[in-house]
């Protein structure tokens, strides 16, 4: 079945533009009550990032989940891995966040997990659609919803990312910039790192319902670089907006990317005798790190791009880390979904344990010259199809042998070709790219 509505990773959209209109979230709130009240009355615990539509949206959701007859239990300001945590740890039949994760504030969007902590199946998410287009009917009075808040949510999740780490874990004498992006983790990240003994020094964390995302975190390190040097810090580590995927920057300014960080935390757990099967990384993984791995002997995998698709294999292969380059990195034997918190807390622990500095913990690792060029195209077309293009596709890899590789994919927001080129030689591959990017030009 198509999806109407629900993408990759659930509904997104811009702010009262179908889908993301209060009436469709109301109604959406409806048509999952509805699909969840099935397994018997339960609640639902909703979290929201710090965007000004986050208010509104909530009340929709409330309102369409009481009127299916379950309970709410409101979280307030929580980044997305703390929802996925308090579905699980209340026994919730799900959780709900109202997010549009590193987008703009004009955008939002609802994203959910079950009640394990992962997110819903693709048929539950088509059941839901299927509800969406059916008459709205109210329960009974009497088994209505209600709502809650739960008032200690912040100290909860903090308490939780503590205990990831082992317990007699310190940052004292560290000195961390933490870039919060004015989005949802700018009460709880900096807490976190303040009360494992790190000297903190706070950026983004004065949202006021327009700034998420603007100028800061994980999408703009440009500040945090100027505060990291100009403060002397150990170490610098910024988040986006709804707190799932960071970038970490060491004491001179260079930015370690999710590949990188992937790097280290699988190496600390070889290390520790606690590496349980492979690795997975996406299409878009930089080849260094698939060749650091086989270095290492550990086995790797790509998924396809997306956060759901890396947890997807790792729950096939029962392996329990994987990430992207742009720094979503999921610790299955800490937590059910990607988390920056923790992912950061994992990198931080095996820096001080070893007393090493952030880029010496990857300096076996290469990172390889890599170029994209986004092709404009007027109509859908599948590059993989085309002879021409598949012709200089293989004549770009055996050029680039064993020490690069080309992919090239069709982009599914914007009509474009993304067309990429790494290897060991940046000049070769930037010529490559050029290349390939100038015939698939020529054949749309």
């Amino acid at each position: 079945m198509n999806r109407q509505y629900f993408g990759t990773d659930g509904i997104r959209g811009e702010v009262g533009t179908p889908p993301m209109t209060v009436d469709f979230i109301m109604k959406l709130g409806w048509a999952a009550g509805k699909v969840l009240s099935k397994q018997g009355r339960g609640s639902v615990v909703i979290g929201k990032d710090t965007r000004i539509s986050g208010y509104m949206f909530e009340s929709a959701l409330e309102a369409g989940l009481a009127a299916a007859g379950l309970d709410v239990v409101l979280l307030g300001p929580m980044p997305t891995p703390a929802v996925a945590y308090f579905a699980r740890a209340q026994r919730a039949s799900a959780g709900i966040v109202i997010s549009a994760s590193h987008n703009p504030y004009h955008d939002d969007g609802v994203k959910f997990f079950n009640g394990a902590g992962f997110k819903l199946s693709d048929d539950i998410e088509l059941a839901i659609e299927d509800m969406i287009d059916k008459p709205l009917v109210m329960v009974k009075s009497e088994a209505i919803g209600k709502a809650s808040r739960m008032d200690d949510a912040r100290g909860r999740y903090i308490e939780f990312c503590k205990s990831s780490i082992p317990f007699n874990t310190t940052f004292r004498g560290i000195k961390i910039v933490v870039d919060c992006a004015h989005g949802a983790t700018y009460h709880i990240a900096p807490v976190v790192f303040r009360e494992l003994g790190a000297e903190v020094i706070e950026l983004g964390v004065k949202p006021d319902g327009l700034n998420i995302n603007k100028d800061a975190g994980a999408l703009h390190p440009d500040n945090m670089r100027s505060v990291v040097l100009e403060s002397q810090a150990d170490i610098g580590i910024a988040f986006d907006g709804d707190g799932d995927r960071l970038l970490m920057m060491d004491s001179k300014g260079r930015l370690i990317d999710g590949d990188q960080l992937l790097y280290i935390i699988a190496m600390s757990k070889l290390k520790d005798r606690k590496m349980a099967g492979g690795v997975v990384g996406t299409l878009m993984t930089n080849l260094g790190l698939e060749h650091a791995f086989e270095k290492a002997g550990i086995p790797f995998e790509r998924a396809k791009v997306g956060d759901r698709y890396v947890l997807e294999k790792l729950v096939e292969h029962g392996w329990y880390l994987g990430g992207e380059s742009s720094g979503h990195i999921i610790c299955l034997d800490k937590t059910t979904t990607g988390d920056g918190i923790i992912a950061a807390l994992q990198v931080l622990h095996w820096l001080v344990v070893n007393n090493i500095g952030l880029a010496d913990a990857c300096s076996d690792m290469n990172l390889y010259p890599q170029t994209m060029i986004n092709v404009p195209i007027s109509k859908k077309m599948d590059p993989q199809s085309l002879p021409v293009i598949q012709d200089s596709v293989k004549a770009a890899e055996s050029e680039l042998g064993d020490r690069g590789r080309v992919l090239l994919r069709a982009s599914g927001t914007e009509p474009l070709i993304r067309v990429m080129v790494e290897g060991q030689d940046g000049v070769l591959v930037d010529k490559l790219a050029n290349e390939l990017a100038a015939c698939v030009s020529d054949s749309a």
